[in-house]
């Protein structure tokens, strides 16, 4: 008898739970937990399964072009069954789907080619759903607020979407809600797939991305405050306000909660739209200076890091008065702070690629992780580029389509190294690491990968992070001097080499 009641209980209780998650997220199927970890696990099971059965049975040589070329194929059948979930299930879902399809030379080319994507093509909440959360927040229906609404998002995301919108007294704003059903599952979510990334990495050893889930579960918290995403924008706009291109868009307090932000509303092409660059007389090379000054000077100078740099979250514009474009940077929602000692240890690292230095880069790895030879594949990361060329100097050989087919090409025999890099490395390099594919793919859509924009910039903040936590760590004044000396003598040559750069790009003489 006690049993049938313990059964009743919990039948009940489960019941009820379900229930309840049916009322908070307005009786969609889709978003009760149970459901989402079913679909998940079944779409798990079945991927495993491809693999298996298509490829690793199959006693082909892992060096035969048969076993590459089937291999290819069952990552791109992989790619979209993991690409379906993620449209089925949404919220965190979507969130680590982008993080995937911005990790050039880092994971499969089918995945990340096919995740892409969700950068601009996420799923939408209908307009009820969207009202519901802007009357529950701001107290008022939207009618009152606003004088328009279109009904048809800006862009929608993984976890919020945007619309335009007019506010009573005519200023056109964008209106960024979170999508209702986030919060309510995505600790669920972060459990549900971390059980079965460790499920997969048990069945296929290469697949390791562990720590794609433990940084979703750092910051996504984060990125669901709205409130610390206003604060962010100001901060950064205040930072770097001496940038007169750069435009962050203000945030409309008043109106704003942590699940719903009002901000000013801009109008650009995507910073990767070359018909737009070249339609709007854009100089390509001087925006992507530009955008590694910018990223530069966040990462070695400032510390201070936007995060979540995707081409979506970039747009440009630039009047035909207008001397400059104008970057608008969008999404302020995370932001890494970077510790003095991972700046003085990654600009270091950098320097040592710059030098060809093998020991200075085995040691400054081994100061933010990577032990052994695996300093290697970490300098390979972070520049995009094949050891053959670093040994050669990065500065001096130009990076080219072809060298990107070879990375690609030789990436399947490293990605257990990889792996490893990114599952040891210090948590502040896994955003820079982001930055560092954001630049990569820009520089490449425009046509100007082969001048290497952001070089020269990057080298001298690096020198500049470099001396001063020199500085700071010197005990005695000669030593501080000297330290002064060699800054001073290291920035004169760099200011020539930039010279000559200058001339070279602008009066083709060197």
């Amino acid at each position: 008898m006690l049993r049938r009641f313990m059964k009743i209980g919990v039948v009940g209780a489960a019941t009820a739970a379900t229930a309840l998650s049916l009322h908070r997220n307005n009786y969609e199927i889709d978003a009760i937990a149970l459901v989402r970890m079913s679909r998940a696990a079944a779409t798990v099971c079945s991927i495993a399964y491809c693999y298996q059965t298509r490829l690793y049975n199959k006693g082909l040589d892992p060096n035969s072009q048969e076993y590459k070329s089937l291999r290819d194929e069952i990552h791109k059948v992989g790619a979209e069954k993991l690409l379906e979930l993620c449209l089925k299930n949404k919220g965190v879902y979507i969130k680590v789907g982008q993080h995937i399809g911005a990790l050039d030379y880092l994971l499969p080319l089918e995945y990340v080619d096919t995740m892409k994507i969700l950068h601009k093509d996420a799923p939408a909440n209908s307009l009820d759903q969207l009202y519901k959360t802007i009357k529950e927040d701001l107290k008022h229906d939207p009618e009152e607020l606003f004088s328009e609404f279109d009904p048809i998002p800006l862009g929608t995301a993984s976890l919020a979407q945007v619309h335009k919108a007019k506010l009573k007294d005519g200023t056109e704003v964008a209106v960024k809600v979170q999508h209702s059903f986030v919060k309510g599952n995505t600790k669920a979510d972060l459990r549900s797939m971390e059980i079965l990334v460790k499920i997969m990495e048990r069945l296929f050893p290469d697949f390791s991305i562990q720590w794609l889930v433990n940084e979703t579960k750092i910051n996504i918290f984060r990125e669901l405050d709205f409130i610390e995403e206003g604060k962010n924008s100001e901060k950064l706009a205040e930072m770097f306000k001496h940038y007169t291109w750069l435009k962050v868009p203000k945030v409309f307090w008043e109106y704003s909660t942590d699940r719903v932000l009002i901000m000013e509303y801009v109008t650009g092409g995507q910073v990767n739209d070359l018909k737009y660059v070249k339609a709007n007389n854009i100089n390509p090379y001087d925006l992507c200076k530009k955008l590694g000054d910018l990223y530069s000077h966040m990462i070695f100078i400032k510390g201070y890091v936007h995060s979540d740099p995707h081409p979506g979250n970039i747009l440009i514009k630039k009047n035909p008065t207008d001397k400059d474009v104008s970057v608008y940077l969008l999404d302020h929602g995370l932001y890494a702070n970077l510790t003095d000692d991972f700046r003085f240890n990654y600009s270091q690292f950098w320097l040592s690629i710059i030098d060809r230095d093998q020991n200075g880069m085995k040691y400054y790895a081994e100061q933010l992780g990577i032990k052994g030879n695996m300093y290697i594949a970490l300098a390979c990361i972070i520049t995009g580029r094949p050891w053959a060329v670093i040994l050669k100097g990065i500065d001096k050989i130009q990076p080219n389509d072809q060298e990107r087919n070879t990375v690609r090409e030789q990436f399947p025999n490293v990605i257990d190294q990889i792996a490893l890099c990114l599952q040891n490395i210090d948590r502040q390099a896994l955003l820079i690491l982001k930055t560092n594919d954001l630049m990569r793919s820009i520089e490449y859509a425009l046509g100007v990968n082969e001048r290497m924009c952001g070089l020269m910039v990057m080298t001298k903040c690096c020198l500049v992070s470099g001396y001063e936590g020199r500085y700071k760590h010197a005990k005695t004044t000669v030593q501080k001097l000297l330290i002064n000396v060699e800054k001073f003598w290291m920035m004169m040559k760099f200011y020539i080499m930039s010279c000559k750069l200058y001339f070279a790009e602008n009066l083709h003489i060197f």
